[in-house]
This record gives structure tokens, C-alpha cells and sequence, in this order.
């Protein structure tokens, strides 16, 4: 079944089912529909805009993200932190009167419980220790380690600093295998030196 659904149209921003997404939202339109989340079921949709414009296209799929916490400020601002709950397909954009833009979507019912091979956890952890300390992150890998692996290769998937269709690819990948390998052929990309000092990216 669809819904409308009210959008929050981000470049480089992706939320997984699951995950956490925490906003400051200044601008007044979308200030307008935090409002108006807040009034109604707390629901909003984080989408890519195919170009960085205003009203640009977008792209098909996104994240319904629960508003969880939630701070007011003086000024009309927020800070917010959304709770992943369902990726979504959009349908149509509909004509409305709102300042923000709203869609008709379906929902896309995502396999539960799913997990990784020992050998392709092993193989996605080696490829992400080696893009870590290729860019110079610090990661508490004793933690990582304990992490199910639903929330390891979605969790890197979110904030990984690929370019926007990358991670519009990893948004609409269909199970969690098919996202780690791509995880891993993008890690790899990436990491991929021109003359052993440029960095050569996506973008």
C-alpha cells in the first residue's frame, strides 16, 4: 500500500533502517516540516535530490526516519536525531500547498534477520581496516567486532565519504550481501592511488 510521505531532500545523506541520523534543521521550510512531524506522527523522509538545486528531481528510493530526540531552539531551529525505520520507494511527487515537498511512496519490506559468511565478514573487515588507515581514521575495531553484521556494513554504508550515486547504491542495494560487496569494490576504488599520491574518488 502507498502513503504520502513528507521529504527532506539531502545530497550525500543516507539513513538505513535501524540507524540513527541526527539533523540541525535551520532552513525555514523544512524548519515548517519538523513542525509538522512533530504534530502529526513524528515521520519524515530522507531522499537524495539528483542535482544539488532546489526542487531538483529525486532520486527513487529513501528512509523513512522516526523523529526521536528532538530540541526546540529559541530561534525556530532544531536538532533532531532520527530513527531509521523503512527504506521506501517513491511513486510520484504530488502537488501540495506545504513549503516542503511530499511524495507517494510504498514501503519496501527489507529480509529480516540477515547475516554474512564468516569468510565474507572477514573480507569486508580487511578491505575496511585497509581504507581506514589509508584516509587516517581511528576506529575502535574491538567494538566494531561486536557489532551484528546488519549494523557493520549498513553503519560504514552510512557514513562512508562516498559520492552522492555511490551512496545512493548502497541505499538501494537489495540484501546485505549484495551492499557488502559493493562496500567493498568501492573501498577498494577509492583507495585506488594515481602515481602513488593522488587519491583517485568517485566524485
Amino acid at each position: 500500500m502507498s502513503q504520502r510521505l513528507s521529504i527532506f531532500p539531502l545530497a550525500g545523506a543516507i539513513l538505513f533502517p535501524g540507524l540513527q541520523l541526527p539533523l540541525h534543521v535551520f532552513e525555514p521550510r523544512y524548519r515548517e516540516l519538523i513542525g509538522s512531524a512533530l504534530a502529526k506522527d513524528r515521520l519524515i523522509g530522507i531522499i537524495q535530490p539528483q542535482k544539488p538545486s532546489d526542487r531538483a528531481p529525486l532520486y527513487t528510493v529513501g528512509c523513512v526516519g522516526r523523529i526521536g530526540d528532538v530540541e526546540a531552539l529559541e530561534d525556530g531551529r532544531y536538532n533532531i536525531v532520527l530513527d531509521g525505520e523503512s527504506r521506501f520507494r517513491v511513486l510520484r511527487e504530488l502537488e501540495v500547498t506545504t513549503a516542503f515537498r511530499q511524495v507517494e511512496a510504498e514501503m519496501i519490506e527489507d529480509p529480516s534477520g540477515q547475516t554474512l559468511s564468516t569468510v565474507e565478514r572477514a573480507g569486508f573487515e580487511f578491505e575496511a581496516r585497509r581504507f581506514a588507515d589509508m584516509q587516517g581514521y581511528s576506529v575502535d575495531w574491538d567494538s566494531v567486532d561486536q557489532l551484528d553484521d546488519e549494523t557493520l556494513i549498513n553503519g560504514v554504508a552510512q557514513i562512508a565519504p562516498f559520492d552522492s550515486a555511490s551512496k545512493q547504491a548502497l541505499l538501494e542495494a537489495p540484501d546485505l550481501r549484495k551492499r557488502c560487496d559493493l562496500m567493498i569494490q568501492l573501498m577498494q576504488f577509492f583507495a585506488l592511488r594515481d602515481d602513488g599520491d593522488e587519491i583517485v574518488t568517485l566524485q
